[in-house]
């Protein structure tokens, strides 16, 4: 995804915050180019290099699926950079079949929801999307289509590679500082199991499991994440 799509993701949750909000494309996505290995640890290290640079540390971080991944590791490799975190439907383990997935079927959809979307995204977003409606496919779409074209080439090697996770993905290093992780209780990408067991590093966070939600809940229950999100922002400023 690029800062575009995050930007529509996560603007109207932090609306009247008086926060200084910064979207970044990562390298190899949007308009930044590869400029670097394709690895996870690489993508990181050049995103803590800018934030070094760039900002007044520590700052509230906020990512969504591999961005959501990639702050976590940030907080956990670099803590002093990171004041607090806001995780929506984060990757935990990078290996689809590490993942614990929920089995239950997907619900209830109207015909001809998907008519919009090209064929080649139907079985994604039929495993991704638990709202599943046609306003909510093409406010998906619409994301896909913002932003700069990306470097497909980088994309495969990092998705493909032997590196694409973070070397220290397993540890357990606790971050001290306050975290919301919200999860989509039809999210067949990621799940949400893995998560609230991974809440044993967050001494400070709050799990949220939305029903009627998958792995693009900022697009699929944009009024829940801004309440919950606001929520996170009252916990950092006390």
């Amino acid at each position: 995804m690029t800062r575009a799509a995050t930007a529509a993701a996560f603007s109207p949750a932090f609306a009247g915050a008086n926060l200084r909000e910064t979207y970044l494309d990562l390298p190899g996505h949007g308009d930044t180019p590869a400029n670097g290995e394709p690895t996870s640890q690489a993508v990181l290290d050049t995103v803590c290099g800018w934030l070094d640079q760039h900002t007044d540390a520590p700052v509230l971080l906020a990512g969504a699926s591999y961005g959501a991944y990639l702050a976590a590791g940030i907080a956990r490799q670099r803590p002093g950079l990171v004041r607090g975190l806001l995780l929506v439907c984060p990757g935990v383990t990078i290996a689809r079949d590490s993942r614990t997935l929920p089995d239950a079927p997907p619900l209830d959809a109207p015909a001809g929801w998907l008519d919009a979307a090209p064929g080649a995204l139907h079985a994604h977003l039929d495993a991704a999307l638990g709202h599943r409606t046609p306003a909510v496919v093409a406010a998906v779409l619409a994301a896909f289509d913002s932003g700069g074209p990306g470097d497909a080439t980088f994309q495969q090697q990092l998705q493909t590679g032997p590196d694409y996770a973070l070397p220290d993905e397993n540890s357990d290093a606790v971050f001290a500082g306050p975290v919301s992780v919200i999860t989509g209780r039809q999210d067949r990408i990621v799940g949400y199991a893995d998560q609230f067991r991974a809440m044993r590093r967050y001494p400070r966070g709050t799990f949220t499991m939305v029903d009627a939600a998958g792995h693009y809940l900022p697009y699929e229950q944009p009024a829940l994440l801004r309440s919950l999100t606001q929520d996170w922002l009252r916990r950092v400023s006390a």
